[in-house]
């Protein structure tokens, strides 16, 4: 019985939607291997196997996706990104909250921007709702990263006000 819906009658999964990322994914590594040419081999040997891995769980998941085609238990469209309705504005939200998190992170800073974007992202993700918990999560995970990738990884993301205050009372012996 060779139909365009699964056994139980509902709509055809919808395969397009479920590539994107994927697709973009494997973009990036290329644009990512294309950029470490001139790093030490150590660098280009580790960015290789991790986009190497990347690249595998792509096709395999392309493979799965044809799969999916031509049983007739998916469809290649992009439904699942405008249904429901009712989480079209949540996801343009969010996107904009993305776009804004990039060009505000060179005048605000690693730190105060993804405390910023965890922040605002949570309570449109949640309708508000327990302001303290994303508060706080969001100080504890913005926190988080920056010990971890400027202090001790010593990643040069760009530096904020928070950042620059954290760097003259480390400098001066806090």
């Amino acid at each position: 019985m060779a139909n365009s819906t699964d056994s139980q009658g509902s709509d055809p999964m919808s395969v397009g939607s479920e590539l994107i990322i994927p697709i973009a994914a494997v973009l990036f590594t290329f644009y990512y291997f294309y950029t470490i040419v001139d790093a030490p081999w150590t660098a280009q040997v580790a960015a290789f196997i991790v986009g190497s891995i990347l690249v595998l769980l792509v096709i395999l998941f392309a493979i799965k996706s044809i799969k999916t085609l031509r049983t007739g238990k998916g469809a290649l469209n992009f439904d699942s990104l405008i249904r429901p309705k009712s989480y079209v504005p949540k996801r343009l939200g969010l996107l904009a909250l993305t776009i804004s998190y990039i060009f505000a992170v060179p005048s605000l800073g690693f730190t105060i921007t993804t405390f910023l974007f965890l922040s605002l992202a949570m309570l449109l993700l949640g309708s508000g709702k327990k302001k303290y918990l994303v508060f706080s999560l969001s100080a504890i995970l913005s926190l988080g990263g920056y010990l971890l990738f400027i202090v001790v990884f010593k990643t040069r993301f760009p530096a904020g006000p928070f950042e620059i205050l954290m760097k003259v009372l480390f400098q001066n012996g806090i």
